[in-house]
């Protein structure tokens, strides 16, 4: 697979990129033929740092009180804060960057500790990758358990324009990429022209078959 990798910069800033791999790869909610490799902008320092200062100024008007990090984008998220307060209209006031707690039944909580920092306040969603939306739509669901206000969402990569009405920014879209698609399981093309999974794929990165 990793052969078939192909760099793809970003149009604002040439120093950040994903890399793809075309193929044919099933994720928890459908199959799709890239994957698509985030890595560098969730775990290089320098890497995260320019992708969270591109994407935070798509939200210098937006006023953010917390961000949701899903998806192993901690690091991007901390940058993210720090770009808001810096240029954004926060003035200098104090960003919280937390993480959801999944239970046994794959619903996003948090603790008491944690809930301070959701009820009335003003909430931006930041996720690796939204091809479904369904993982947002369950952020969004979890916000409104602890009566929370979603502003925005964020992505490295979407295949989406928005979210029950809210514009999904991203540093990539399915546009960036060569004729990306994404494919209900019990409808999937290739599987119905017999082409074999090459990997199970998540936000951790991907298992081959």
């Amino acid at each position: 697979m990793e052969d078939r990798m192909q760099t793809i910069q970003s149009k604002k800033n040439k120093r950040i990129s994903i890399g793809i791999i075309p193929g044919h790869y099933a994720t928890n909610h459908s199959h799709v033929n890239f994957y698509v490799d985030m890595t560098a902008v969730k775990t290089s320092m320098k890497s995260a740092k320019a992708g969270a200062e591109e994407l935070a100024a798509e939200f210098t008007n937006t006023y953010v009180d917390t961000v949701i990090c899903l998806e192993g984008t901690e690091i991007l998220g901390a940058f993210f804060a720090e770009a808001l307060v810096q240029g954004g209209i926060n003035q200098n006031k104090d960003i919280n960057v937390i993480t959801p707690e999944m239970n046994a039944v794959n619903q996003m909580i948090f603790r008491d500790n944690t809930q301070k920092m959701i009820w009335s306040k003003r909430v931006l969603v930041l996720i690796s990758s939204a091809s479904t939306g369904k993982s947002i739509n369950r952020a969004i669901e979890c916000l409104q358990y602890y009566s929370g206000e979603l502003v925005g969402i964020g992505a490295i990569f979407s295949a989406i324009d928005t979210v029950q009405g809210i514009e999904v920014k991203s540093l990539f879209t399915d546009r960036d990429l060569p004729r990306y698609d994404n494919f209900a399981p019990n409808s999937c093309p290739l599987c119905k022209q017999g082409i074999k999974v090459d990997a199970l794929i998540n936000s951790f990165g991907y298992s081959k078959l």
